[in-house]
């Protein structure tokens, strides 16, 4: 199964794994999976970690390189497509350019999108997997 991290589940899964349920910590653990991170996640982790809402140990620039390889984890570029596609979203979707962006990857590469976000979970557009589970 290919799977995007919600870049809250990103973060949790180096900082704060009791945030993870049991299926989801299955799904990241299982080397059968191949595990993804938009590069708009890293952007996100940047402001969060910038404005202290998220506490990160060590440089950034570590943490990211550190945390890529230990969840055996590739990126996904931002691509022109995924930009169109964050606008161009089938049916009703939410105004946060975050989540439309992670929204238009996963659709525009097939990727399963691990999130906790109900909104997320809730569109009917794209497969999900809910990282509570």
């Amino acid at each position: 199964m290919k799977i995007l991290l919600d870049t809250h589940v990103w973060i949790w899964s180096q900082v704060q794994k009791d945030e993870l349920g049991r299926q989801a910590i299955a799904y990241l653990k299982d080397q059968h999976n191949s595990l993804f991170v938009s590069t708009i996640s890293t952007l996100e982790i940047a402001r969060l970690s910038q404005a202290g809402r998220i506490e990160i140990s060590g440089k950034l620039n570590e943490w990211i390189k550190k945390s890529l390889h230990y969840l055996i984890c590739e990126t996904i570029l931002l691509s022109h497509e995924i930009a169109l596609m964050a606008y161009n979203l089938p049916g009703s979707f939410h105004r946060d350019p975050v989540d439309r962006i992670l929204v238009a990857t996963s659709l525009c590469h097939d990727l399963m999108l691990m999130t906790a976000d109900e909104r997320i979970l809730l569109y009917p557009h794209i497969k999900t997997i809910s990282a509570k589970g």
